[in-house]
């Protein structure tokens, strides 16, 4: 048996999406008796004068059945002898484009249906362009209602033109022309005889066989979704492997820090694995203390990197215009941010593919944008890395999505340590966190950490030693464990950067590489803070609870 195949329906209003999918699932018998009851029931009260509406099936809202139209995406799940399927029936009128959208961004193949008796339409070059975007790379195009052209083979073949054109236009290379009546079953389950010049299969049979298959990306990489903490004994990260695998042993890259640390332990579900493997959902301990928070990704054997600017083809699903100044949050695998549409390079016309040279885009509009964001992230163009190339814009007022779309182009790529502010003298290095801002989001009722420090600091430099969220002594010591650094500050000034095996307490306050307040009052108080930290390994929470105080030099405001 064949692997699931996850597809959807489009195409213009009333072309028999969801009657096609009804269909298929009554031939097949694929519903209940009650259900198969209640369709004939519902049927005689319909527009088929007492036959059967294939689509009631589907359409399951009261809108929907009013109006003879598809409003929400109808997910259906099942399965034949030969394959499993999911398949999202989607809207087919412009005023509903998200919710198509939507639909199209889980499929691995689009159903495309065009009436025979009008041929390929607006909706149908709209709806191909779409799927295109959100990377569906299998299409068949199914030309219904053929038994309204007296099933006519020079019909088929004239639209079989248009669908060719379409298809070089949008550099489409997996493509199937099946013509079919969803009304009638002819080659919808099995081959139809009023359909004999037709010599291909029918359409369930040819998504039974069809090969989605593509070719694995680069690598192996984890967005981190959350960091588990159940006791002070455990740290784990947890997220989903989206392509390769990641074993015990295996050297990650954590971005946008660029720290490497070997995995030590791997769970997937409640079970200690070996391997976690693409797909499959997992917990990854590591070997030591790295920087990781929701929105990092941890990557294997791969050159993915962090970026700070993008350029993206962006569907545009808001009622309002988008013109380039305006603020979103951008949400890009586990990663939400603030972001800034910066231009508008061009629109592209949905009818004949023509750049167009635009201020602002309408409602439904298509465009490439350049995007920039606070700090840079870690991103990949589409066709690298789906996961990482793939993002939605949300209103910071309304929170609603106003467009979705994919990367195509990066720039201004960071190095390891060029996206924080950080400590430099020589060879010596250290991450200097203590002059990031952070704020309650009065919007995402969380706390964000909504300005980065770029610069590099190194002996001689003044440091901003007070910012909206933090105030520092004039004069301190800074300890940054993770890279094994000290720091003097003496009036406001960096005095001197020294590996921490040559740091001696000085009786002056000392923090953290964190800005938080070491509670260290003597030279072996400092001495026993060190070695309880290489004693705590990646089981950090006591050894904070023991030695650190947030709140003594930072404090988090209120922002929207």
């Amino acid at each position: 048996m064949k692997g699931l195949l996850k597809f959807i329906t489009c195409g213009s209003v009333d072309d028999g999406k969801s009657t096609l999918i009804g269909h298929i699932l009554y031939d097949a018998k694929l519903i209940y008796a009650d259900q198969e009851k209640a369709l004939e029931l519902d049927s005689r009260v319909g527009s088929r004068e007492g036959d059967i509406d294939y689509s009631l099936l589907l359409d399951g809202l009261m809108a929907e059945r009013e109006q003879g139209i598809t409003i929400d995406v109808a997910y259906r799940y099942f399965t034949t002898d030969a394959r499993s399927f999911i398949v999202a029936d989607t809207p087919g009128h412009e005023e509903y484009t998200r919710n198509m959208a939507v639909g199209a961004s889980f499929a691995e193949l689009a159903v495309i249906l065009i009436d025979a008796s009008q041929g390929v339409l607006v909706q149908t070059r709209r709806h191909a362009r779409i799927c295109k975007l959100m990377g569906i790379r299998h299409f068949v195009f199914a030309v219904n209602k053929m038994d309204l052209v007296d099933y006519s083979e020079t019909r088929f073949n004239e639209i079989a033109i248009q669908i060719n054109e379409l298809k070089n236009e949008l550099h489409l290379h997996n493509t199937k022309v099946i013509p079919l009546s969803a009304t009638e079953g002819d080659n919808v389950t099995v081959k139809s005889d009023r359909i004999a010049w037709y010599e291909g299969e029918p359409l369930l049979e040819y998504l039974e066989n069809v090969d989605v298959g593509s070719d694995d990306e680069q690598g192996a990489y984890m967005p981190v979704q959350r960091v588990c903490r159940p006791n002070h004994t455990f740290r784990g990260f947890q997220g989903q492997i989206e392509t390769g695998s990641i074993s015990i042993g295996d050297e990650l890259t954590a971005l946008p820090s660029s720290e490497k640390a070997c995995v030590k332990a791997i769970l997937v579900g409640d079970k200690e694995s070996k391997t976690a493997f693409k797909g499959q959902p997992a917990t990854i301990c590591l070997d030591k203390e790295v920087d990781v928070s929701r929105g990092c990704v941890l990557v294997k054997d791969t050159d993915l990197a962090v970026y700070k600017h993008l350029t993206v083809s962006l569907l545009w699903m808001a009622d309002d215009r988008l013109e380039p100044g305006k603020e979103y949050l951008v949400k890009l695998g586990t990663k939400t941010i603030p972001g800034v549409v910066k231009s508008i390079d061009y629109a592209v016309d949905v009818n004949t593919g023509e750049k167009q040279d635009v201020q602002y885009l309408e409602k439904n509009g298509l465009a490439m944008v350049q995007l920039s964001l606070a700090e840079p992230i870690a991103a990949d163009k589409f066709d690298h890395h789906r996961t990482l190339g793939e993002l939605i814009l949300i209103d910071r007022v309304t929170n609603m999505t106003s467009a979705c779309a994919v990367v195509k182009g990066l720039s201004e790529k960071s190095s390891e340590f060029s996206n924080r502010a950080s400590f430099r003298c020589g060879s010596l290095e250290a991450r200097g966190d203590i002059f990031e801002e952070f704020c309650y989001s009065l919007e995402s009722r969380s706390v964000l950490k909504y300005r980065t420090v770029s610069r590099t600091y190194t002996v001689g430099d003044t440091l901003p030693i007070q910012g909206e969220s933090y105030r520092y002594p004039d004069s301190f010591d800074i300890i940054v464990l993770r890279d094994e650094v000290a720091v003097t500050v003496r009036e406001g000034l960096l005095t001197a950067i020294m590996p921490l095996s040559g740091y001696t307490y000085t009786g002056r306050p000392v923090v953290s590489g964190r800005g938080f307040e070491a509670l260290i009052y003597s030279a072996e108080d400092a001495a026993a803070f060190i070695s309880d930290y290489e004693a705590a390994g990646s089981s950090l929470e006591g050894f904070f609870k023991k030695w650190l105080r947030f709140d003594t030099y930072r404090k988090v405001i209120f922002k929207n």
